[in-house]
């Protein structure tokens, strides 16, 4: 029985990658996982949103909701704020016999978000390489993907020998620890050729292209694969050239992620040196996606875009 408590008012266009360790990086298992596009911290902000909106719609107060269960107020609120990770089925049946949430499938679906937000994606082998940035969870579950670089190949279209190069140019990188995180880069990119894949739309500025990353080889590789990308279905690139000048996204690359439920709402990840910045707010989320449609419209179209990379690596070409 439910207590009772009182409301409160109120490389791949001539083959596989050459690299060796591209065939180590994703494995069929990993493949399986990211198939199967299930994001554990989507999951847990639905969850963590229905139960918000429950308590509210009943009038309840956090504190009135922890006497009631008998549990501190802190739990309640880990619980709005996806804090707590994982939750127990035994408390959110008490949670929701307190929000008066009876009809079976709703308890069910919400039972089963509980479940599905404990699990532990691909990337959870990864936690030296990621910490606690839930991009890739994030990425699982996108139905869309606009972003855009300024300094370098998008992650997603990265080969392993220019991510490598990429990590190799940091300041005394561990030789394992590059491995890894090249290892963990090229698992992400399963997301752009998995069943039903991920649309991506990149702009990248022309500088990218022509940034000798890794040297000759390196550059021929990457330039290669990014022109057999940018010819997929699910893949749009577009290069912002030079003369434009100044322009809207004069500042840090980002990504706008865009998901298939209603109820998870757009987010856009910022990038920083140590970790990613996180922006949901509609406010913040409209600024980024009113500036990526101004970099789209000043930048070449997909057609020129390719002719513009083929041109980039026939010059590399003749470079060697």
């Amino acid at each position: 029985m439910a207590p009772v408590i009182t409301p409160a008012v109120g490389d791949t266009s001539t083959g596989p990658e050459p690299v060796a360790i591209a065939r180590e990086h994703v494995s069929v298992h990993q493949s399986a996982l990211l198939s199967a596009a299930r994001s554990p911290s989507l999951r847990l902000r639905r969850l963590a949103a229905h139960l918000r909106r429950a308590r509210t719609g009943c009038g309840y107060t956090t504190s009135q909701v922890a006497a009631a269960m008998r549990w501190s107020v802190g739990k309640v609120s880990k619980m709005e704020t996806t804090e707590s990770k994982r939750i127990k089925p035994a408390d959110l049946d008490g949670l929701m016999d307190l929000y008066g949430i009876t009809d079976p499938v709703e308890r069910e679906t919400l039972q089963g978000l509980a479940l599905d937000a404990r699990e532990r994606g691909w990337w959870a082998r990864y936690k030296d390489v990621f910490g606690n940035e839930a991009l890739p969870d994030f990425e699982a579950e996108a139905c869309a993907l606009r972003a855009f670089e300024s300094q370098v190949v998008p992650g997603l279209l990265q080969t392993p020998a220019y991510a490598e190069a990429i990590f190799l140019g940091g300041m005394r990188p561990d030789p394992e620890a590059v491995r890894r995180r090249v290892e963990a880069r090229m698992a992400r990119r399963a997301i752009l050729t998995r069943f039903d894949p991920v649309h991506l739309h990149a702009v990248v500025d022309e500088a990218v292209l022509h940034r000798g990353i890794g040297g000759p080889e390196v550059m021929a590789g990457q330039l290669r694969h990014l022109l057999h990308m940018a010819q997929t279905p699910n893949v749009d690139v577009q290069v912002l050239p030079y003369e434009v000048g100044a322009h809207a996204a004069l500042t840090a690359p980002f990504m706008i992620l865009e998901f298939p439920n209603p109820l998870d709402p757009t987010i856009v990840c910022v990038e920083t040196l140590n970790d990613a910045l996180y922006l949901e707010l509609p406010c913040d989320v409209g600024t980024y996606v009113a500036t990526f449609a101004d970099i789209r419209e000043v930048a070449y179209g997909t057609a020129r875009s390719l002719d513009v990379i083929a041109d980039a690596l026939g010059a590399v070409k003749a470079a060697r």
